[in-house]
């Protein structure tokens, strides 16, 4: 496939989005409810403040998320997911069910070559 089209090409640039390390995980918390910032940030532990917003915006960006701002002193700000962001979730559950039911192969396979299998 020449670069141009690989680049162009509409799966690549979602699996771009959903691919990165934070991704998937927000919206998947978000397809529980709406979460504020801080309960978001206290839900993801391991990720930074300045990552989350990064990955809150290049969802919001996509469509996938809706920021909403109430005006309160001092403002507070909740997230969802956007109609368009809820249809993500069955996609991302089948991949998820794959990786669940085919990971005893896959370890196998990275055993085999000599790979180790992180969890």
């Amino acid at each position: 496939m020449p670069a141009d089209e690989y680049e162009a090409c509409p799966v690549t640039d979602v699996l771009r989005r959903v691919g990165d390390k934070w991704s998937v995980l927000v919206i998947v918390l978000l397809g529980k409810r709406p979460y504020r910032f801080n309960e978001l940030h206290r839900g993801i532990e391991t990720i930074s403040q300045r990552m989350l917003t990064r990955t809150l915006r290049g969802l919001e960006t996509d469509g996938l998320v809706h920021r909403e701002v109430f005006p309160t002193v001092p403002p507070s700000v909740e997230y969802s997911l956007t109609r368009l962001g809820e249809t993500l979730l069955v996609p991302l559950s089948a991949l998820a069910d794959w990786a669940v039911e085919h990971r005893p192969e896959i370890a196998t396979a990275r055993a085999s070559s000599g790979s180790v299998v992180t969890s």
